[in-house]
């Protein structure tokens, strides 16, 4: 496991005066000491994520969950790893595909199924579906279905935390899409301008909807483009659960220490179309396949299997829970109610002004 060295810009700009005082993030912050408990926690969060998707494609093709559905299957590392380097008060903004970005952050599998479903019970409230999973107890700001959407809103809430004082965290996940968007390129400038205390984690797996990387981008180093705001980026194995969380461990601990933005390049692919409507056919099937030998799960699980942890009895244990927690979420979902018709304007508009 090792870590692109990070991409930084030719001089650093000066703190701003009374500001914090900028520390050294280009040092290797020290690792999180590995242990069996933890490698656990990480395998048994990415197959939770793993065996809701895998549900949710069998529910789409039965007909009980519609609309436009993006899975996040191949992807689970960077969620997980991302997360853990997270605290409950740090806000987070996702992208469309962000069922396994919410249940990383802690949203109950039982919550985000009712949304799919549209039901009452749904963590929207069954309002927004698979692209608007959304929770503010855990601040988790959403899923955005427009294409960098999510990043003015997440330098918003940057900007906010900075302003009261609070020594926060505020992520946002994205596409390499993203790059072609001007609010990418909008919130970096401001983010470094005002030095604030702003995650940016790109999902760089090499295809915007159906366009391949090379084809949008003519510069495709995105850490590289990203260092050329002021702020600290890098690259990382986005198929390591344990590279992603101490790249994002490190980006975290620079940022509260007043660094100002820190961008990741995680670089993974999605082993699904991209969405349930894509028939999929700008890639090649000998490219998915040798992404595929680079699950982010199988490789935790040879690691662990290397350094001599008990995987099979652990693994069982851990499919047993899963297979369990999904089978409840679905079985609730069925049995929560939809919203009333009454209830239609809800949210929408508001109540007509009394007249004396």
């Amino acid at each position: 496991m090792s870590l692109a060295r990070p991409t930084r810009t030719r001089k650093d700009p000066k703190p701003r005066k009374g500001g914090r005082k900028k520390t050294a993030t280009a040092k290797k912050a020290p690792r999180k000491a590995t242990s069996t408990g933890h490698r656990t926690d990480l395998l048994e969060a990415m197959l939770r994520i793993r065996r809701f998707e895998e549900r949710c494609v069998e529910l789409y093709s039965a007909t009980k969950i519609r609309g436009f559905v993006h899975l996040y299957i191949g992807e689970e590392a960077v969620a997980v790893g991302v997360n853990e380097a997270l605290t409950p008060e740090d806000a987070v903004v996702a992208t469309y595909r962000e069922h396994g970005h919410a249940l990383a952050r802690g949203i109950t599998a039982e919550a985000v199924m009712a949304e799919m479903y549209g039901r009452t019970t749904g963590c929207s409230g069954g309002r927004g579906g698979s692209m608007h999973l959304f929770d503010a107890t855990r601040r988790f700001y959403g899923g955005n279905a427009i294409v960098a959407g999510g990043l003015p809103l997440a330098a918003g809430l940057a900007l906010a935390d900075r302003m009261r004082g609070q020594d926060h965290v505020t992520c946002c996940f994205f596409g390499d899409g993203a790059f072609a968007e001007g609010e990418f390129h909008e919130t970096a400038n401001l983010a470094a301008l005002w030095k604030l205390p702003l995650l940016l984690v790109c999902e760089n797996n090499l295809y915007a909807m159906g366009t391949a990387l090379e084809r949008h981008e003519a510069q495709t180093d995105l850490a590289m483009r990203a260092a050329s705001y002021g702020m600290v980026a890098w690259a990382v194995d986005g198929m390591d659960v344990e590279a992603v969380e101490q790249a994002a461990r490190r980006a975290a601990e620079a940022i509260r220490a007043g660094a100002g933005p820190h961008f990741l390049e995680l670089r993974t692919y999605r082993f699904r179309a991209h969405s349930m409507y894509d028939p999929d056919r700008y890639r090649d099937k000998a490219e998915v396949e040798r992404w595929k030998h680079r699950d982010p799960i199988i490789r935790l699980l040879d690691r662990m299997r290397e350094d001599g942890d008990p995987v099979d009895e652990t693994l069982a244990g851990i499919e047993r829970r899963v297979a369990a927690e999904v089978d409840h979420a679905v079985e609730a979902a069925e049995r929560a109610p939809e919203e009333p018709v009454e209830h239609l304007l809800h949210h929408v508009t508001s109540a007509p002004a009394e007249v004396d």
